[in-house]
C-alpha cells in the first residue's frame, strides 16, 4: 500500500478535504434517502435477496422513492432471468476454454520435453565432436615437477636484471656458419634432361598433417615429387593437398604457394602443368593400375625403385597418380643433381602466397617494432611486403625488437602418443589414455602386441616432449633475461594456461600470432590450419634465435634449414637434446644453478657446431652441403 498523499494513494482524511460549491445540499439530500433505504442497503452489502414486499413499496412511495425503488426490482428481476436463461450456454463456453488451455498446457510440456531431448543429443554429439579442444582447453591446478629448479632460476633472473646482464645466446657461437652461401638455384651443375617427349602424366596427392606440420610436410612431399618426376621424365600436375577430417582444412597448392612463380623456378628441371588434359581426366587410374600407394613403394626408397616399379606403368597407360606421398623418397644414396633439385625446389621455388606474406609481415613488424627488411631470410618470406630501403619517415634512431620464437611441441596428440607421464598422477594417465582410444586406435592395438617402456624409460632415453615448464628452465639457464620478448608458434598446449604458468612466471613477454594480429587480419585464415601454420614458420624463420623442442618436427626442422641456408651466420638456433637434458633435470633435488646452467650451455653449444650434412640426413634441415650450399674461405 502506498502512502496517505502520495501518486499511488491519493486520497486524504475527509476531515481534511473541503468540499466544492454545491456539494453540501447533495450530501444532504443524501443522507436523507440513505436513511429510508438502510435495510435493503444493508442487505445488498450483505449479499442477500432481494425481496421487495408490498410494506416496502408503500413506504417508499411515501417518502417520495417509489419510482427508484420499483425500477430497480424490475431491474433485478430481468438480471436473474437473463442469468438462468443463459447460465449453461455459459458453462459449456467456459469449459471449452478450459479445456483449450488445458490442452494447449499439455502439447507445449511435450514439445518442451522434445526440445531437452534433442538439446542433450545435440550437446552430446557436440561434446563429442569437440573432445580433443576440451582436452586442450581444460584447465587444470598448475603443475610444478622442478619446483627448486624453478625458485634458483627466478632467483637468477632476478639477479640478471639488477646487473643488466644479456645473454651471448643471441648470436651464432661459431664464425664458421657465415663461410656457407646459398647456391642451390644455379642449375649449371645440373643435367637439363627434359626429353623432347615426356613419359606420362605424374598426380600427387600429398598427405595432409597435424597443424604444425602441414606446411612442412606439404613442403617435403612436393620438393620429393619433384624429384621422382624429373627421374622419370614425367609432366607432373601440381600437387593437390588431401583433406584431413582431424583439421577440416581445404587449402590447396595455389591457396599456400605461389603456382606461377614455382613453375617457372623449375622450368629448366621439369614440366609441369596445373591441370590434366581433358582427355584424361574421365580415365579410372586405379581400374587401368596406375595407382600408386605408400604400400607400393617402400620409406626411404631409392631412386631405382621407382625406376623399376612406376616407369614401366608410366609409359604403358600413360598415367600414374601417387595416392599419398609421405618420406617415399629417401636421401642417400641419391645422385647430387637429384640434391640440388631437392634444395632448388624447397629453398627457392617455394614462395607464399602475397596474402600469407603480407600478414606475415605484419606479424614481424610487430614482433621486432621496426619495418625494414634486416636480412636475406626477410627478403625470401615477405617479397616486398616489408620495404629494403628507409623511407622518409623512417628515423635512423629508431630502435626495433629481438624476439626469440620458440615451438614448443607440447600439443595433447603429442603428449598422448609420447607415452610419457608429466606430472600429473592418475587423473593425466586416464584423460591422456582416453585420448589414445579416441584418436589412436592402431597404437592401442599395437601397444596390446608388445612390451611397454614404462615412462621413466622413455624419459630417460629423450623420447618425452619438453613441457613448458623444462623450456623455460632452458631459456633462463642459457641467460636470457626475464623481458625477453618471445613469440610462441602455435597455441594449443595441453593443459592450457595451467601448463604455462610456469613458464609465464620466468617470462611474462610471451606473444602468439593471436595477440598480435587483429581479428580482422586473422579472419581470412581462420579455418585453414595451413595457412595459419605459413604464418608461424614466417615469425620463426625471421627471428633473433629460433628455440624448439623436438627436433623431430617437420616444422622445426624446416625453419632450422631455412635460417642456415638464409641466416648469412647471424641466426642461431637452439635445440635441446632430450636425452642429455633429461639426465641433467634428474639430478633436480640436488643440483646448484650453476652447475645446470653450465651443462645446459654445454649441451646447446655443442649441438650449434658448424657440421657438414651427414650420410641419411635431411638436406632440408641441414642444407650445408656440396649439393646445396657452396662454402667460402
Amino acid at each position: 500500500m502506498g502512502k496517505q498523499g502520495s501518486p499511488s494513494n491519493p486520497r486524504l482524511p475527509l476531515g481534511l478535504v473541503k468540499p466544492p460549491s454545491g456539494m453540501k445540499s447533495y450530501q444532504s439530500r443524501n443522507s436523507e434517502n440513505l436513511s429510508g433505504r438502510e435495510t435493503s442497503i444493508g442487505r445488498r452489502a450483505s449479499g442477500g435477496d432481494y425481496i421487495w414486499t408490498k410494506s416496502v413499496l408503500l413506504n417508499e412511495l411515501k417518502n417520495g422513492t417509489a419510482k427508484v425503488g420499483v425500477s430497480k426490482g424490475i431491474y433485478g428481476a430481468k438480471r436473474q432471468k437473463w442469468v438462468h436463461k443463459y447460465l449453461r450456454t455459459i458453462v459449456i463456453v467456459l469449459g471449452l476454454m478450459g479445456s483449450l488451455f488445458l490442452f494447449d498446457s499439455l502439447m507445449c510440456s511435450v514439445i518442451h520435453s522434445m526440445n531437452l531431448q534433442n538439446g542433450s543429443s545435440r550437446r552430446k554429439q557436440t561434446m563429442l565432436e569437440d573432445e580433443s579442444v576440451d582436452f586442450v582447453n581444460r584447465e587444470k591446478t598448475p603443475i610444478l615437477m622442478y619446483g627448486r629448479l624453478l625458485n634458483l632460476a627466478s632467483t637468477a633472473l632476478a639477479e640478471k636484471e639488477l646487473r643488466h646482464d644479456s645473454s651471448t645466446m643471441w648470436g651464432e657461437q661459431y664464425k664458421q656458419a657465415s663461410a656457407w652461401k646459398p647456391c642451390a638455384e644455379k642449375t649449371s651443375t645440373i643435367h637439363q634432361r627434359k626429353h623432347s617427349k615426356s613419359s606420362g602424366f605424374m598426380l600427387v596427392s600429398a598427405n595432409g598433417g597435424l597443424n604444425q606440420q602441414r606446411v612442412a610436410r606439404s613442403c617435403l612431399q612436393v620438393c620429393n615429387a619433384i624429384v621422382v618426376a624429373y627421374l622419370l621424365n614425367a609432366t607432373l600436375v601440381l600437387p593437390k593437398f588431401l583433406y584431413s577430417n582431424v583439421w577440416k582444412d581445404l587449402s590447396q597448392f595455389g591457396e599456400i604457394y605461389q603456382e606461377d612463380y614455382f613453375m617457372n623456378i623449375l622450368k629448366d628441371e621439369v614440366n609441369m602443368v596445373k591441370e590434366l588434359p581433358f582427355h584424361l581426366q574421365s580415365v579410372d587410374i586405379e581400374a587401368i593400375g596406375s595407382l600408386i600407394t605408400d604400400a607400393d613403394i617402400r620409406k626411404e626408397a631409392k631412386p631405382t625403385d621407382f625406376i623399376e616399379t612406376v616407369l614401366p606403368l608410366l609409359q604403358r597407360n600413360g598415367i600414374v597418380h601417387f595416392l599419398g606421398f609421405g618420406n617415399r623418397l629417401g636421401f642417400d644414396p641419391l645422385p647430387s643433381e637429384l640434391q640440388r633439385l631437392r634444395c632448388k625446389c624447397n629453398f627457392h621455388a617455394l614462395k607464399f602466397v602475397p596474402k600469407i606474406q603480407e600478414v606475415g609481415s605484419l606479424l614481424v613488424r610487430r614482433l621486432r617494432k621496426y619495418d625494414l627488411a634486416l636480412s636475406e631470410l626477410d627478403e625470401q618470406l615477405l617479397g616486398n611486403f616489408i620495404p629494403k630501403n628507409p623511407s622518409k619517415l623512417q628515423q635512423p634512431s629508431t630502435a626495433r625488437s629481438k624476439y626469440l620464437a620458440l615451438h614448443l611441441r607440447f600439443e595433447i596428440d603429442m603428449v598422448a602418443y609420447s607415452l610419457c607421464e608429466f606430472g600429473g598422477g592418475e587423473n593425466e594417465r586416464q584423460e591422456l589414455q582416453a585420448y589414445r582410444e579416441s584418436h589412436f586406435p592402431l597404437l592401442i592395438e599395437r601397444l596390446k602386441k608388445t612390451k611397454l617402456v614404462s615412462p621413466a624409460e622413455l624419459r630417460k632415453l629423450g623420447r618425452c616432449p619438453l613441457t613448458p615448464e623444462e623450456a623455460a628452465l632452458v631459456l633462463s639457464s642459457l641467460g636470457f633475461r626475464r623481458g625477453a620478448y618471445i613469440y610462441l608458434a602455435g597455441s594449443d598446449i595441453y593443459g592450457g594456461q595451467s601448463r604455462m604458468q610456469p613458464f609465464t612466471d620466468l617470462y611474462p613477454n610471451l606473444v602468439t600470432k593471436e595477440d598480435l594480429l587483429m581479428p580482422h587480419e586473422l579472419a581470412p585464415f581462420r579455418n585453414f590450419s595451413s595457412q595459419l601454420a605459413a604464418l608461424d614458420f614466417i615469425a620463426c624463420a625471421t627471428a633473433d634465435v629460433f628455440t624448439m623442442t623436438d627436433s623431430g618436427s617437420q616444422l622445426s626442422s624446416l625453419v632450422s634449414g631455412y635460417r642456415v641456408y638464409y641466416g648469412g651466420g647471424r641466426a642461431p638456433t637452439l635445440r635441446p637434446n632430450k636425452k642429455r637434458l633429461a639426465a641433467i633435470l634428474s639430478e633436480n633435488a640436488t643440483i646448484k644453478w650453476k652447475g645446470f646452467e653450465e651443462r645446459v650451455r654445454k649441451m646447446i653449444k655443442e649441438d650449434q657446431r658448424v657440421r657438414t650434412r651427414g650420410f641419411g640426413r635431411s638436406i632440408y634441415r641441414q642444407p650445408r652441403s656440396p649439393e646445396c650450399m657452396c662454402k667460402g674461405n
